[in-house]
Formats: structure tokens, sequence, C-alpha cells
């Protein structure tokens, strides 16, 4: 979504007037997201004099978040990432998509599977939670089973705080588009997409941890902690699948163009 968008920092006299003006309406506010694409491509000293801006003007917050990449964490030593924590930045969106090494390649994400486990195990060693968000169907047609096996066992080695499981969409002028048009990637039915996360919930074995799916692009919504929520979870969505089929016959078989939306 920013591949035509020109990369450009912040200055820190813009990042303190905000939160001059944040200070100055007076509400209590415990949690900061750094906003836009790939704020932790900063360097460690831009971060920590960002936090220290957020807790001049803003004492009780408590956590400071927002997206990484692997890249961002390959980046940082582990000295870094726990001054990083030290000065308040915990739970960090973390785009893994998936671990299936096929898939790691197909999308250009620009890491293997093996930094993958190095960096996200090393996030956790310095004592930060994080979210792994999930492109669902990544995989491929007919791939489902490897892919979730693949990605369940990186979480399951180090256990996120989230799960987030997002419907892969294939959009108009995308490089995706180009390899489904060539063969190279099928995309999964409506139906394929739900019994992989269905596949995935079963193989996830990790404790306290909130999986969610409410993008719009998801058909149907869910949110539920591990593993107390898992069957009923899965519940829902087998009560929602029997609804479409009911309501709209043939449409789980289908591939739901979320680019129209």
């Amino acid at each position: 979504m920013y591949r035509k968008t020109p990369f450009r920092v912040a200055l820190l006299e813009d990042v303190e007037a905000d939160l001059k003006e944040l200070h100055d309406r007076g509400e209590k506010i415990t949690r900061i997201y750094l906003t836009n694409g790939d704020p932790f491509v900063l360097n460690t000293d831009r971060l920590v004099k960002i936090a220290e801006l957020i807790h001049q003007y803003l004492p009780e917050v408590e956590v400071l978040t927002c997206y990484a990449s692997i890249q961002n964490l390959k980046a940082k030593s582990l000295e870094e990432l726990k001054l990083l924590k030290s000065v308040g930045y915990d739970e960090l969106y973390v785009g893994l998509e998936t671990a299936y090494a096929p898939a790691v390649k197909l999308i250009n994400k620009g890491f293997t599977v093996e930094e993958a486990y190095e960096n996200i195990g090393k996030l956790k060693e310095a004592g930060m939670k994080y979210t792994a968000l999930l492109m669902m169907g990544i995989g491929g047609k007919g791939h489902s089973k490897e892919s979730v096996a693949a990605t369940a066992a990186l979480l399951n080695k180090y256990p996120p705080h989230r799960v987030s499981a997002l419907s892969t969409a294939v959009l108009h002028g995308s490089e995706l588009e180009e390899r489904c048009n060539k063969g190279e990637y099928v995309q999964l039915t409506e139906r394929e997409l739900v019994e992989e996360e269905k596949m995935l919930l079963r193989a996830l074995k990790i404790d306290d941890c909130i999986f969610f799916g409410s993008h719009p692009y998801n058909l149907i919504t869910i949110s539920g902690v591990l593993p107390q929520d898992r069957e009923k979870i899965i519940k829902h969505l087998d009560s929602e699948m029997e609804a479409w089929d009911r309501d709209q016959p043939g449409f789980l078989d289908t591939v739901w163009k979320r680019a129209d939306m």
C-alpha cells in the first residue's frame, strides 16, 4: 500500500508538536501507537528520543507499539531491543505473514524462515511481547496443511501475545496478480480459507493468546483467547459457513474478489 509513497522520517519537532497537542487535551493515555508503515526501521537512538518525548508529555503511557518487520528486528541487536523495551516499546505488530518457505519467497518478504526464527526469538529474549500478523491462504491452493504446520511450528516455539489472521487478497496490478495470471499462484476458495484458519487454530499449542480475525477482508469475524476459546471459535466458523451455504449456495466454493470492496 506504500509502494508509491516516498519514505520520509518525521522531524522530531513535528513529533513533539503532536505530543504537546495530545497533552493539552488533558486525556489519560496509557498506550501509544506509532503510525504509518515502518516506524521500527528508525535507528535505536531515534526511537529512544521519541519515547523520551512521549513520556515527557504523556507520563501515564505504559506501552509504545508499532508495526515491525523481520528486517527491522534483524537490524537491531539484542542489547538494542532490551533498551527499547526499557523505555516502553512492547507488543510490536510483526508482519510474519507465514513461516512456509515457498510462500515467504513468493511474496518477496525479504527474509528467510530461518531469519524469522532467529529474530522473533531475539525479540522474545529481549522480553517483548508481539502480535503475529498472518496471511491466511498465502501458501496457495493445495498447500494449506504444510503452510499451517510451518507457521504453527514457529508460533508454538515463540508464542505471540496475539495472532491476527487476515485473508489474503490479490489486488489489481500487484505482483501476486501477475503470478496468478501465470498460474504460479492459485487462490483458495472461501471455504478453503476458513478450513485453513480452523486448521491453524487446532495446530497452535499456546496459552493466553488472543486470536482474532476482524479485517474487512475476512469473510467471518472471530475473536477469542487460546486455548480456552478454541472450540468456541471453530464452532462459530462452522455455524457461519452453514449460514452461507444456506443463504448463498455455492458462494463458499468461489473466490471473493476482495479488491472490489
